[in-house]
């Protein structure tokens, strides 16, 4: 399958985000985000916020803790229509909560949407949620 220009930029826009996350910086996240009241945000055990000013807000709060973070997009799958695309992907975090102690960890699952505007994509919804980590099932437990 060829991949696209619209899809090399969707997962530029997407690299962008997760860019963003990890170096804390708001002003990237600011270029990112369409500053709109009908925008969404999902963090991982949040409540569901509604429009820019909102979201940004608590990616300004996410940005105060000066904790570390990692972040690696995985399993990423683009999807495009016409000037919106979703990007589905998985969320390898880890956070370092103090310089002496190892990093925790944390699988999510996540769902960006994107809208072309102006020649460029914005992102218009982010949905993070975290995977339950669930023991491995063996052959023995398997439904023949």
């Amino acid at each position: 399958m060829n991949t696209t220009q619209d899809e090399l930029d969707v997962a530029a826009a997407n690299e962008q985000f997760y860019r963003a996350l990890e170096e804390g910086d708001l002003a990237a996240m600011d270029a990112l985000w369409l500053h709109t009241d009908w925008v969404k945000c999902v963090h991982p055990g949040w409540e569901l916020l509604f429009g820019w000013e909102s979201v940004r807000e608590t990616w300004a709060r996410i940005f105060s803790n000066k904790s570390g973070l990692r972040v690696t997009a995985t399993e990423i799958k683009i999807v495009l229509e016409g000037d919106f695309a979703w990007v589905s992907c998985a969320e390898i975090l880890a956070l370092f909560l103090d310089s002496s102690s190892a990093p925790t960890s944390a699988t999510t699952t996540a769902t960006n949407l994107f809208k072309r505007v102006d020649g460029t994509w914005r992102m218009i919804l982010h949905h993070a949620s975290q995977v339950p980590e669930t023991p491995d099932i063996t052959e023995s437990e398997m439904i023949q």
